[in-house]
């Protein structure tokens, strides 16, 4: 009879320990399927190809791209956005020539000008915000040619795009010779900046974020660089600058020109409706003033291009006129717009 009770106790604790098993077992293969569909590991960095950016260490591309990374929309379109900062442009696209970097950021007239040179550059729109001219707050001047005899101050040097285009709108609606009834003072963007603001130049070109500051500051604008394209027959909604990709590494990274383009335009959705999501930005924006900030924020709201591919026939027209206008010295060996310079993006 012992016996018998010891068998059935021996049975029933068996019995019990193989539910214990199943439960522990259970539970661990729930937390494996939990883990294994979790956000965090599907959008495991280690899964994920990296994008490599070499950027101006000031630039404001950096606004978006810090956007992408806060808010995981690299990894979100399959991919991690590595961002590596560099001290001046010419040393991002030396990164990218050389491997170093698998992207740099650009405008597409120089784009076009090293793929006619045969290298396999790919241009991913960005962004179409452009400079203009301002004058101090209390000038007289109402048009360009209000400028004769007087001193511009330019960032950007001779060929630079915004003062072609200026010119040549000065000579299509007054027939005034811009470069040659002015005097110009070229130099970097920040020393352009303190003379306009220091009353050194009767005007300044610059470009748009250090124009927007200045704005800020008292200065006004005397005439857009949208305006002049707009009325010498360009599309002024053509992104001017973008990102630069090698073909070579689209071949083994076919879908990135795509993944980055959807980060890019998330980003630029929430930064276009979202003031929350420019606190975080502002230490980056070198903004001295709530009122630069505010222009800054502005300006670059007004540069998000409308989404799509960029129309090539608008953009050959405009490559035609910086042919005609900056020759060789800007478009180098260049005289049509080069086949396959813009990605086709989904």
């Amino acid at each position: 009879m012992h016996r018998q009770q010891t068998a059935v106790s021996k049975i029933r604790r068996f019995l019990a320990g193989r539910t214990h098993r199943r439960r522990i077992l259970g539970g661990l293969l729930c937390a494996g399927l939990a883990l294994a569909l979790s956000p965090a590991t599907r959008v495991s960095a280690s899964d994920l190809p990296v994008l490599r950016a070499a950027v101006l260490k000031i630039g404001t591309v950096n606004w978006e791209l810090d956007t992408i990374k806060r808010n995981g929309f690299d990894t979100e379109n399959g991919f991690e956005l590595s961002v590596v900062p560099y001290a001046d442009n010419g040393a991002t696209r030396v990164a990218l020539e050389g491997g170093e970097a698998d992207l740099a950021v650009a405008d597409w007239i120089w784009v076009a000008r090293q793929r006619a040179a045969g290298k396999d550059y790919v241009f991913v729109p960005y962004s179409r915000a452009v400079g203009g001219l301002v004058v101090p707050g209390d000038s007289t001047a109402t048009t360009l040619k209000d400028l004769r005899g007087q001193k511009i101050g330019i960032a950007g040097g001779p060929v630079d795009k915004s003062w072609l285009i200026l010119q040549a709108y000065a000579q299509k609606e007054y027939g005034f010779d811009l470069a040659a009834e002015t005097e110009q003072v070229f130099g970097a963007p920040p020393l352009i900046f303190k003379a306009g603001l220091g009353g050194d130049t009767a005007g300044a070109i610059n470009f748009w974020h250090f124009l927007a500051k200045m704005k800020a500051a008292g200065m006004r604008e005397l005439i857009s660089v949208e305006t002049a394209a707009t009325a010498l027959g360009l599309d002024p909604d053509i992104p001017l600058l973008g990102y630069v990709l090698k073909e070579s590494y689209l071949r083994e990274n076919p879908q990135m020109a795509s993944a980055l383009y959807g980060a890019s335009r998330a980003a630029k959705d929430l930064l276009a409706g979202d003031d929350a999501a420019w606190e975080v930005l502002r230490p980056r924006m070198n903004a001295k003033s709530d009122a630069a900030f505010e222009a800054l924020r502005r300006d670059f709201r007004a540069g998000i291009p409308a989404p799509g591919n960029i129309d090539e026939d608008g953009a050959a027209t405009f490559f035609s006129l910086m042919v005609s206008l900056g020759g060789e010295k800007l478009v180098g060996g260049a005289r049509e717009l080069p086949p396959g310079l813009f990605a086709e993006l989904e």
